[in-house]
């Protein structure tokens, strides 16, 4: 038997709406009239499911929603019209026994796709970028000067087919004190279709979600490191590789009460406002670095990502995947 795809599109019961031992709160919070023209007034974030460990990765995927749940090593699928999500891939990141693989977060984590058609995944479990088509796992990328990847963790894809993703330690146990780790950074890299990997930055403390700016010139990167939760900013040179890094965010003022969650996953509109994780729940941030909005979820949320046509936004947050309409749509739609 095939081990990577051990089990595909067996139906998964899970709470249905109103049917939760503990019921969604969420609401969204209005910083400045611009936010009206993103998310109309009166609109409500829906819980269409419920019942994961740590759901993450939300990427729109041959018409459905493809999702992680990282504690699980499962990757689910939702479409509307289904009342369920069931399940995609089982195991989803962790194939096979692997030493010093944190037991905790063995699954996938960020998910893409490309232009050929894969899945794009980051396997927490395997230590790699996998490509997943025709009921297979392909490594896309391992390695870097021969020295394994600590977990990626998110990933984006370039209009020319490079991947850009970060490789926290969170899938080790141990982190930093891993006996396994083999990279002494925690580095932002960038594998061609050629499968060259490129280190492009290796000082953000715990850089975690990713996302480009519609016309690919600024990449943004959200560190989770409690000391200075933020979004970066980097230019982004005509070879591909960065420059000019700078604060993007501070998410630290909003760190109050019990929204203490730093910055995971990241996407981007068409107008360039920066959908981000953070304190709360996700922050809506303009591309000159205003919060506009914030869409409290009441629940660490770990990443979100376009569906449908585009206006649509999904949200992983904990237990809970969650949905939105807007007035706008994610950047490439």
């Amino acid at each position: 038997m095939n081990r990577s795809l051990l089990v595909a599109f067996i139906p998964l019961v899970l709470f249905a709406a109103g049917e939760t031992p503990r019921g969604f709160t969420g609401n969204i919070e209005r910083l400045d009239p611009v936010f009206d023209r993103l998310v109309a007034p009166g609109e409500q974030m829906e819980k269409l499911a419920d019942g994961f460990k740590w759901a993450e990765g939300p990427v729109w995927f041959d018409g459905a929603l493809i999702f992680s749940d990282v504690r699980e090593n499962t990757a689910y699928r939702w479409k509307p019209g289904m009342r369920e999500a069931e399940v995609y891939l089982k195991p989803s990141g962790l194939l096979s026994p692997q030493a010093g693989v944190r037991r905790s977060l063995p699954g996938s984590n960020g998910l893409a796709r490309d232009a050929q058609g894969r899945l794009l995944v980051a396997q927490h479990g395997e230590r790699r970028i996998a490509g997943y088509a025709h009921g297979q796992f392909t490594t896309i990328a391992d390695r870097f000067e021969g020295k394994r990847f600590n977990s990626p963790n998110d990933l984006v894809v370039r209009k020319n087919g490079d991947i850009y993703f970060t490789d926290p330690p969170y899938g080790l146990e141990g982190l930093d004190q891993s006996p396994v780790k083999e990279l002494p950074y925690h580095g932002v890299f960038r594998v061609t279709p050629e499968g060259k990997v490129t280190l492009l930055a290796k000082d953000i403390a715990f850089p975690n979600g990713i996302a480009f700016s519609p016309d690919e010139k600024i990449l943004y990167i959200g560190s989770t490191d409690d000391a200075t939760p933020h979004v970066a900013a980097f230019d982004v040179n005509a070879d591909g590789t960065l420059a000019n890094e700078r604060l993007f965010l501070d998410v630290g003022p909003f760190m109050k009460g019990a929204d203490r969650r730093g910055c995971d996953g990241m996407k981007v509109d068409r107008d360039g406002n920066v959908w981000t994780t953070g304190p709360g729940g996700i922050l809506v941030v303009s591309p000159a670095g205003k919060v506009l909005g914030r869409l409290r979820t009441g629940e660490p949320t770990a990443n979100c990502g376009w569906g449908e046509d585009g206006s649509v936004l999904y949200i992983t947050a904990n237990r809970f995947l969650l949905r939105l309409p807007t007035r706008t749509r994610g950047a490439g739609w």
